[in-house]
């Protein structure tokens, strides 16, 4: 290959300072570039840094939302008629097994001592009464000897049971009455067991049911709590009481129904405190848990016979579990 003539070489080398040239802005621009970017890079940390430094920002209030609705709980079903007269004669059963010695809670020997007893016993406990009428029956064993007595003195041997101002007004109005209308003895209608002095459909139910035998519910204080807490009916008015249990239940049960309704209630189910946790028939009360739920502190609230103390009656039944009630006065 021939030699570049010297023409050719000033040539090339002119065109090497020329290729110099060109590259030499490329070589400034690569600092300048750099520079760009560091001064990209320093205003964005001093943006970083005022960022920090001003205060946050309150945060937008979260956006209201709607309370949820609150679900009502689904009632329950209604118990049906069938099956409230089912569970009022399954409880009547269980408490016959319980109380199969269930009685009237007043001694007496005959109808007028009942009647007197029982018109005596307002206010008061059965206990009380009897420990009360033996001294009463033994002055005035009749109507007619009750009729005659000297008002005063009546007062005095009933005294124990409370309000015997009132008390002795209706017993002896009574007697009057039985002496003057009725022969000197104690009718067994209610029609005319009501008209007598003191006498109401619950004293006349309590004659009626054990010193004739004719059914009848008694509604006192007791069965009125009981039914109510069994929800047999929500009725307070005693004869509205009387009239929504009596349609739950045969006739021939009435009397009885009334004393194990009353003996339950007396000695498991009280009013204040129930023994839930010994009670017989909790599965089938709607109101268990009103009362003590505990078994052993439970038992601690049984009264009389079921507690282990005496009983009302100084002269109870021959089947009475439990033991006689102690004279007036005594230990």
């Amino acid at each position: 290959m021939s030699k570049p003539s010297e023409k050719n070489q000033a040539t090339v080398g002119a065109a090497k300072p020329t290729a110099a040239k060109r590259a030499a802005p490329v070589k400034k621009d690569a600092p300048a570039k750099k520079a760009g970017a560091a001064r990209k890079t320093s205003a964005a940390a001093k943006t970083a840094v005022a960022k920090k430094a001003a205060p946050a920002k309150k945060a937008a209030p979260a956006a209201k939302t709607t309370p949820a609705k609150k679900t009502t709980p689904a009632k329950a079903k209604p118990e049906s008629r069938t099956a409230l007269v089912r569970r009022a004669r399954r409880i009547n059963r269980e408490l016959a097994e319980v109380y199969s010695y269930a009685h009237p809670e007043l001694d007496f020997e005959n109808p007028f001592e009942l009647l007197v007893a029982t018109v005596l016993s307002a206010q008061t406990t059965d206990l009380r009464v009897n420990q009360t009428t033996p001294r009463l029956f033994a002055a005035y064993p009749t109507p007619e000897d009750l009729a005659a007595a000297n008002p005063e003195e009546v007062e005095e041997l009933i005294r124990p049971t409370g309000f015997f101002r009132a008390k002795t007004k209706s017993i002896m109005g009574l007697a009057t009455a039985l002496r003057d209308h009725h022969g000197g003895e104690v009718p067994g209608r209610i029609e005319d067991l009501v008209k007598l002095p003191g006498v109401g459909r619950k004293t006349a139910f309590v004659v009626l049911g054990n010193a004739f035998g004719v059914p009848g519910i008694t509604v006192d204080t007791h069965f009125g709590r009981l039914v109510r807490r069994w929800k047999w009916t929500e009725e307070t008015d005693p004869e509205k009481v009387e009239a929504a249990v009596a349609d739950l239940f045969p006739k021939s049960e009435w009397t009885m129904l009334s004393h194990r309704v009353i003996f339950h209630g007396r000695r498991i189910c009280h009013s204040r405190k129930p023994a839930c946790g010994a009670c017989p028939i909790a599965d089938l009360c709607p109101s268990y848990g009103e009362g003590e739920t505990d078994p052993e502190k439970a038992k601690k609230l049984l009264k009389y016979e079921m507690g282990g103390l005496p009983g009302q009656r100084l002269k109870p039944p021959p089947d009475y579990p439990g033991k006689a009630a102690p004279p007036l006065g005594a230990a």
